[in-house]
């Protein structure tokens, strides 16, 4: 009898289900979406803002040092201390080597460009730009093609084992230089083969395969910085702790989670005499980008939520009125509250599986959808998060319908079977 009982109402006010399943589904769809973007937002935010530039610095461990003895900083000169170019590829060794996007190593070099009188003094400086380099069994190309994206060359880029340079737009046009000329310094001749926009201090310098730099110096395999840029899990408290005052356990899941801090670690591990630190505007902004969107989609997300039980609240309260004389006649018949609400509530429940499975299904094409025009990837739905969704569509549904169902378990069943209520 009680299937029955269900069966008809479904049959007899199918425009009423409709409707709160219609409001079901729409809101599960935007909750699967906002959901499995919010869980698979991580890297790809970090990918984007890594187009943004290096989060770390890696520099020789003596700049760190901070000696003062009776007013006198015997801090040792910036100048003399290098790190080695043969321990880059370590940086591929750290226990998150798939989190490094790429890294570039810088070597200023001050030197002097024409001869004579007319020679002037200007900063050249050595790095990457798009280097093939091997650690271990891993083939990879790094460089500020891939650590600085924003840097911008009118003409070509150099080839690292090469005598071509770019010279900074503001300097080029001092010289009135072009692509295809000629450059002495220091008594080498190198090639100009662009022109280089950054918007900062590179487009006063020339920017050169860093081996030029090293032999200018005088100093083979001389590195004077790093740049790093690795994908990162944004602050929290662990990461902010001093590794020192941790517990085994503590310091383990500190290590194995890919903070800024660890991954700086990692690299001071690997590369001798360092010192790794973040750079700690780039840092903190991707943690306040990534907090603020999670944020913004779980507003978006409740609103969904709380749009969807108004309107299935509102559907229930219709259906049931409209009912009021055959819960009256249950209850002339000896049904009891508990046989009404449970009436009521198995009828809700399915409602919610129903609403619940196809909103899943709705959501997880949009969440692909989202996917593919803002990050030009697929978002990944994880298999936990269906029976999420579905209790998720319950919950909503039973809150919607809680209103209704106690009212219609208080009518009076004189009154009900009178019609009136």
């Amino acid at each position: 009898m009680f299937p029955r009982l269900v069966y008809e109402s479904f049959r007899r006010q199918t425009r009423r289900k409709l409707l709160a399943g219609v409001a079901i589904t729409l809101g599960v769809a935007v909750a699967t979406a906002m959901i499995a973007v919010a869980t698979d937002i991580g890297d790809k935010i970090n990918r984007e803002l890594r187009t943004y530039g290096a989060n770390l610095l890696v520099t020789p461990q003596e700049d760190t040092l901070d000696v003062e003895i009776g007013g006198v900083n015997l801090k040792p000169p910036s100048d003399g201390t290098f790190l080695n170019e043969a321990d880059l590829p370590k940086i591929r060794g750290t226990f998150w080597h798939h989190n490094i996007v790429g890294f570039s190593p810088m070597l200023p070099v001050t030197v002097k460009v024409g001869s004579g009188s007319e020679a002037r003094d200007v900063t050249l400086l050595g790095t990457y730009f798009n280097k093939p380099l091997t650690f271990g069994k891993d083939d990879f190309t790094t460089g500020v093609r891939i650590t600085h994206p924003w840097w911008k060359v009118s003409g070509s880029w150099p080839d690292d084992n090469s005598k071509e340079v770019l010279i900074g737009e503001r300097f080029a046009a001092k010289l009135n230089g072009k692509p295809g000329a000629t450059l002495e310094v220091n008594g080498h001749e190198l090639r100009v083969s662009g022109i280089l926009s950054t918007g900062a201090a590179e487009d006063d310098q020339i920017v050169a395969p860093i081996a030029v730099a090293q032999e200018i110096l005088g100093k083979p395999g001389a590195v004077r910085r790093i740049y790093v840029s690795a994908l990162t899990k944004p602050e929290d408290a662990l990461a902010r702790r001093d590794p020192k005052t941790m517990t085994p356990e503590m310091y383990d899941r500190w290590f194995c989670t890919p903070y800024v801090q660890s991954i700086a670690f990692q690299i001071q591990e690997v590369i001798p005499h360092s010192h790794a630190e973040q750079i700690r505007q780039v840092a903190q902004n991707e943690g306040t980008v990534l907090s603020r969107i999670k944020g913004l989609m779980l507003l978006v997300t409740l609103a969904a939520l709380f749009a969807s039980a108004l309107a299935v609240s509102a559907a229930m309260a219709t259906a049931i009125f409209e009912r009021r004389q055959e819960v009256g006649l249950m209850k002339a018949l000896g049904a009891g509250n508990v046989a009404i609400a449970t009436l009521f509530f198995t009828e809700a429940s399915l409602l919610a599986l129903i609403g619940g499975v196809l909103g899943f299904a709705a959501g997880s094409v949009l969440a692909r959808r989202i996917g593919q025009s803002i990050f030009n990837s697929q978002i990944s739905l994880e298999p936990v998060l269906f029976p999420l969704i579905l209790a998720i569509a319950v919950v909503v549904t039973f809150a919607g319908s809680a209103i209704a169902i106690r009212r219609a378990v208080k009518f009076d069943p004189v009154f009900a079977l009178r019609g009136e209520a």
